[in-house]
């Protein structure tokens, strides 16, 4: 089994790029940090890798709209080779700025199949940036990336964004991320109940933490697996030792599968 090859896309504005290519590389992944003017001018080609990740941060500073300006450079030049990298069943996952990239682009939710924009995520219902630990609950661990947790499991993440609540653009569209059990990752409280601010840090709608398409193979979610693929970068990692954090699973998961398919 090959390691497989996972790409960090980068812009100005993205900041977290090196945790997320350290935590691919101790998963078992052949990463590099490649910015967006690479695929544009084909001098790096996206079918090379098996893994794209669109890390967090503030891409082009987050003008007009959070992930907006990087979205639009994809759908100019690298939109096509976008789709046929998820059609072959090769992975992504944006969290934060990523997965408002992925919100933009139309990848997620996708529940028409149009790549079309359905959704948004929103300035924080607290009006300011949120920047802490929270909890998630796994739903659905079909999406390759949370096959090494169990449906139901309470995850503590960190998060930090102004830009976070998930809202729908219709009534169709959350009825049918609903049906599909597209809600993998939830926003709870430490019981592990569906609860408001500040437990849901942005009010999303339905508490919604991270999506996943119908395929498994696309997630996007506003908390930082990166930030805590170590216990020593958890915000209770005094009481909690030391060896793999919450973060690990999602990066080994990923990493797993891509061995076995490719």
């Amino acid at each position: 089994m090959k390691n497989p090859r996972a790409a960090v896309m980068t812009m100005e504005g993205t900041n977290n790029e090196m945790e997320a290519y350290l935590s691919l590389i101790h998963a078992g992944a052949n990463a590099e940090i490649v910015h967006i003017k690479k695929f544009e001018n084909s001098e790096k080609k996206l079918g090379d890798y098996d893994l794209l990740f669109l890390p967090g941060g503030f891409s082009a500073g987050d003008y007009i709209r959070a992930g907006a300006i990087m979205a639009a450079r994809i759908k100019a030049k690298l939109i096509r080779d976008i789709e046929s990298f998820v059609d072959d069943g090769r992975l992504v996952m944006g969290p934060c700025n990523g997965f408002q990239i992925l919100i933009e682009l139309g990848l997620l939710p996708n529940t028409e199949g149009k790549w079309e924009t359905e959704a948004a995520l929103a300035q924080n219902i607290s009006n300011r940036f949120e920047a802490r630990t929270i909890y998630v609950k796994v739903n659905n661990n079909k999406c390759v990336f949370l096959k090494k947790f169990r449906e139901g499991e309470i995850l503590k993440l960190p998060i930090a964004h102004m830009e976070g609540r998930f809202i729908t653009r219709d009534e169709r569209v959350l009825n049918e991320i609903l049906t599909r059990r597209m809600n993998v990752l939830s926003y709870v409280n430490r019981e592990g109940k569906e609860s408001g601010y500040p437990w849901n840090p942005n009010g999303s709608m339905m508490n919604i933490a991270g999506l996943c398409n119908e395929k498994g193979n696309v997630l996007g979610l506003m908390p930082h697996p990166e930030r805590v693929f170590y216990k020593v970068t958890e915000s209770d990692w005094t009481r909690n030792g030391t060896g793999e954090g919450m973060g690990y699973r999602f990066f080994l998961s990923a990493v797993e599968h891509m061995k076995e398919k490719f």
